[in-house]
Parts: C-alpha cells; sequence; structure tokens
C-alpha cells in the first residue's frame, strides 16, 4: 500500500474510531464513512471490502490506541501495586485523553455484540481477554514485590477491577453522576485493601 493509501486508511479508522464511541459499532459504515470523509464508496470499500472488516480494523484500532494510552505509560510505575494503581488511574482517564466524545468505545460494544456471534464480537473478546490477562499479570507481579498476599486469586482480582472500571463508565456516562470518580476510587481502594498482605 502506497504512503497515501496509509495515511488515508488511518484517517478513516480515526474518524470511525470517534463515531464508534457517539453511536456504536453498528452506526459504522461504509457509506457514513464515505460521506463524512468526502471519499468515494468504492474507494472506501478498497480499503475494507466489507462493513464487519471495517468494525474490525476500529476495534483493533481502539484496543491499540488503549494500549499506547494505558498499559504502556503504567509500565513505567514502579513494580507491584504502583504499577496496579497506575493502569487504574489511566484507563478511568483514557476515554477523555484518547479523544473518545462518547466514552469508552469496548463499554459501547459490549452491549451491541454480546448477543451477536461473528467475527467482530470474536476481536472485543480477544480485547477483553487481553486486558484481564494484563490486570490479572499486574496483579502477580504485586504478589512478587510483596505489596499482595501470596494466596490472592488473580483471576478474581482482575474481574473485581474490570467490574468497578465498568461501573464507573456507567455512573459517569448514563447516569452523568458527579460521584463517579470518587466512588470508583473508593471501590479500588477496598479491593486494593482486601489483597494486601494481613498484617
Amino acid at each position: 500500500m502506497s504512503a497515501k493509501g496509509v495515511e488515508t486508511r488511518q484517517r478513516i479508522v480515526d474518524h470511525a474510531l470517534t463515531l464508534a464511541s457517539t453511536q456504536g459499532i453498528g452506526g459504522v459504515t461504509i457509506g457514513g464513512l464515505a460521506e463524512a470523509l468526502e471519499l468515494s464508496k468504492s474507494g472506501l470499500f478498497a480499503h475494507f471490502r466489507s462493513k464487519e472488516a471495517l468494525q474490525i480494523a476500529v476495534l483493533e484500532a481502539a484496543a491499540e490506541r488503549f494500549t499506547q494510552f494505558v498499559v504502556v505509560p503504567a509500565l513505567k510505575a514502579r513494580r507491584g501495586e504502583p504499577r496496579v494503581r497506575a493502569l487504574f488511574e489511566r484507563w478511568l482517564d483514557w476515554p477523555d485523553q484518547a479523544q473518545l466524545p462518547g466514552g469508552c468505545i469496548f463499554f459501547a460494544a459490549t452491549g451491541e455484540l454480546d448477543d451477536r456471534p461473528g467475527p467482530v464480537r470474536d476481536v472485543l473478546v480477544q480485547a477483553q481477554r487481553d486486558l484481564l490477562g494484563t490486570l490479572a499479570h499486574a496483579a502477580r507481579i504485586a504478589v512478587e514485590e510483596g505489596h499482595f498476599r501470596a494466596d490472592l486469586d488473580l483471576e478474581q482480582f482482575a474481574f473485581e477491577l474490570d467490574a468497578i472500571v465498568l461501573g464507573y463508565h456507567h455512573c459517569s456516562r448514563l447516569m452523568r453522576s458527579p460521584a463517579a470518580r470518587d466512588r470508583a476510587r473508593t471501590a479500588f481502594e477496598r479491593l486494593v485493601a482486601s489483597a494486601r498482605p494481613a498484617v
């Protein structure tokens, strides 16, 4: 693909990602994007070949953006609990930092795709599994550093941390609660306290 082709494809995906954050992954269509970006449908089709391929590209781009905005910077934090905290804090901020006006695209896509089998859902499921794996790995390092207790159920910790952030998005986006972030942080502190070794 030429440099211009790569640039055009990236422009399409970036616009589609913004659109998906407000209108859902189902709102991402070749015709709609072609009109919004003033491209021909055939030209846009040449990049993706199908609506499904376009939606997969959007979810893969979102996963990459999440990694760059949340995971990579958090890895610079000290090993153990500080890194778990960095993951949590950056995760709360990521929709704003990634310029997603409708909030977390994964949160929105879950409601759309949970009962719709197919390749698009498979990409979303894999992204979620990767995230839970990252959280469990961060907790494992905290155990190795002595910050968390040795018998901690790592998968349960990852599940509960994920649930806290999902609750935050629900409270913040749907309920428009100004207390959403404080409540999420309170829940996080309880989770971390329960993970520490008994004194």
